[in-house]
C-alpha cells in the first residue's frame, strides 16, 4: 500500500483512497473546489497542521 505523502493532491489521495474524505472533513480540507492543491498547500491555506494531516491519513489507510 502506498504511504500518503504531502506531495500529493487531494483528487489523488481521494482517487487511492475514498474513505481518507472523513479524514479530510475531520481536518476542514476542501477537498471539491480544492482537489488539486497538494496535501501540503491545503494544510497551510486551511490552516491545517500537515504531520497531524498526514499521521492521521496514513493510520487510516493501514
Amino acid at each position: 500500500m502506498q504511504q500518503i505523502t504531502k506531495d500529493m493532491t487531494i483528487n489523488q489521495v481521494l482517487k487511492l483512497y475514498p474513505s481518507s474524505i472523513a479524514v479530510l472533513n475531520k481536518f476542514n480540507l476542501d477537498a471539491c473546489c480544492g482537489g488539486n492543491r497538494t496535501l501540503e498547500q491545503a494544510a497551510k491555506e486551511d490552516k491545517a497542521v500537515l504531520e497531524e494531516l498526514l499521521s492521521t491519513l496514513n493510520k487510516t489507510i493501514s
